[in-house]
């Protein structure tokens, strides 16, 4: 998702929901910090060619903009490493299977890009994040009043 692409992203969840109703959004993003990389790279080459990366910061102010209220956000970015280096032990040790799917070159492609996606994440130059997005219901959430709480 791009984000010229955010505010119709945002605006159709918004409109999909009731009020009081919650909207994870579950997403990658660059450090802000960071500038993007100029010309295409591996990533945008091989496997995501119209792929985007946001900082969160703009992602959160396009929800707000849809007038989302945003009540809780969370890193996940030491899990997806791991489960970046699972998928890649996964697919070397079905490597067989995998052959009788796909051609040698995008096997490689898809071991580099989980490899070297679990190094981005565990390094901390990639972030994945789960966003809580409220719609209000004339100033009520009705929803618990911690994160503790919404695991009980």
């Amino acid at each position: 998702m791009g984000e010229s692409r955010l505010p119709l992203y945002f605006g159709h969840a918004w409109q999909l929901l009731r009020p009081g109703g919650v909207f994870l959004n579950h997403g990658i993003a660059l450090r802000a910090t960071d500038q993007r990389q100029a010309g295409p790279t591996f990533i945008d080459r091989y496997v995501f060619p119209d792929g985007e990366l946001v900082p969160i910061n703009a992602a959160l102010r396009y929800a707000e903009q849809a007038s989302f209220e945003v009540r809780d956000v969370e890193s996940l970015r030491e899990h997806y490493a791991l489960t970046l280096r699972h998928w890649a032990r996964r697919l070397e040790l079905n490597q067989d299977q995998a052959l009788q799917v796909v051609d040698k070159p995008t096997f490689r492609v898809w071991q580099l890009f989980l490899h070297g996606s679990a190094y981005f994440f565990t390094s901390g130059l990639l972030n994945l994040y789960q966003a809580l997005l409220l719609k209000p219901d004339k100033g009520r959430s009705g929803l618990p009043l911690t994160r503790k709480d919404w695991y009980r």
